[in-house]
């Protein structure tokens, strides 16, 4: 239930962590602090995405509070340093979505909604992305405003998306769920070389990540099983209906990442096109899938959407239109002198 930090990974001070059991009996590892010198904003949920881990969010934990945020997190079931479900812990696995709800709903009841300051916001990446846009749409991720980073709508690296669906269904009828995806390995992805890596664009915080995930050992999980793809599908199935971004009323940002080989970005403009008012979709060019792990240039332009969005206020459509302007100032203009499309 410690956290690990390395002088490149500073922790930010003042972490408690504490263990979050849930109802079925996984034990969480949870993690949050207060901001220093006054009362908080509020409180900014943090939720990762598929096999990430505290530790990887020490910048952006720090971000918040010097914003004067709250920040609370923690590792999903399966992933980090919380419980696993199959022997083999370097298997990112759960058996259904649903089970992720569980976990939201134990932090919140055990930690976020007695402990923290209140209002309550969301952020949210990838798959974490998928959870929490669920959960605003069905009710039980309960935020008064959500900002999503290339949520898993649908994904883009795997191709012929409809014959893996069908293949994992059948490995998982088979008896083959807690075995990973064919050809998956339990190296983290994290740890692959720089050059052609699918998560980001900026060499000095990629090798810091890879450092951590190294030292994190089983912390950092490989490849997923079968039984995880398969429910992957279900749950981004859902997101995907006619008409299911509409029953989101939680005011949402979503950033898509132009530059992703990871979540379709189509997609995930589609979904945003159907949200209700208040919400925003906000598309940076050049970025990888992690869009908080990028470079300077496209983190100050997603800093400036967040701070327009969160905690909200009567301007912030305007100030919404300067982020959108300030993101092709400093990310795409650079682009254009050297020939880039």
């Amino acid at each position: 239930m410690n956290l690990y930090e390395s002088p490149d990974n500073p922790a930010p001070p003042g972490a408690v962590v504490q263990p979050v059991q849930t109802p079925d009996g996984v034990t969480l590892r949870a993690a949050y602090w207060l901001p220093a010198g006054g009362p908080a904003r509020g409180t900014v949920v943090v939720l990762h995405g598929r096999a990430e881990f505290i530790e990887k969010y020490f910048e952006v934990v720090g971000e918040l509070l010097g914003r004067g945020f709250a920040v609370a997190t923690f590792d999903w079931r399966g992933q980090g340093s919380s419980g696993r479900s199959v022997e083999d812990g370097r298997k990112g696995h759960v058996a259904h979505f649903s089970e992720f709800r569980r976990d939201v709903e134990a932090v919140f009841g055990q930690l976020v909604d007695p402990l923290l300051p209140k209002p309550v916001f969301g952020l949210a990446h990838s798959m974490g992305g998928c959870i929490a846009l669920t959960g605003a749409a069905e009710g039980w991720f309960p935020v008064q405003r959500l900002v999503a980073t290339t949520p898993m709508v649908a994904l883009s690296l795997v191709k012929h998306g409809w014959l893996v669906r069908r293949l994992a269904r059948v490995l998982a009828w088979l008896g083959l769920g807690s075995r990973f995806v064919p050809g998956g390995r339990g190296q983290s992805i994290s740890t692959e070389p720089f050059e052609g890596n699918r998560l980001s664009g900026d060499p000095v915080r990629y090798a810091r990540n890879a450092a951590v995930a190294r030292a994190l050992g089983q912390g950092a999980v490989g490849s997923p099983t079968v039984a995880w793809l398969v429910a992957a599908y279900e749950a981004m199935g859902a997101l995907q209906a006619a008409g299911y971004s509409a029953r989101i009323k939680v005011p949402t940002l979503i950033f898509g990442a132009g530059n992703d080989p990871v979540c379709a970005t189509p997609a995930i403009a589609l979904f945003a096109r159907g949200l209700g008012p208040g919400s925003t979709y906000v598309a940076i060019p050049g970025s990888r899938h992690e869009i908080l792990m990028e470079s300077d240039e496209i983190r100050a332009a997603f800093w400036k959407a967040f701070d327009a969005f969160i905690p909200g206020s009567q301007d912030t459509a305007e100030q919404l239109v300067s982020a959108a302007e300030q993101l092709e100032d400093a990310v795409v203009q650079p682009l254009v002198p050297a020939g880039d499309d």
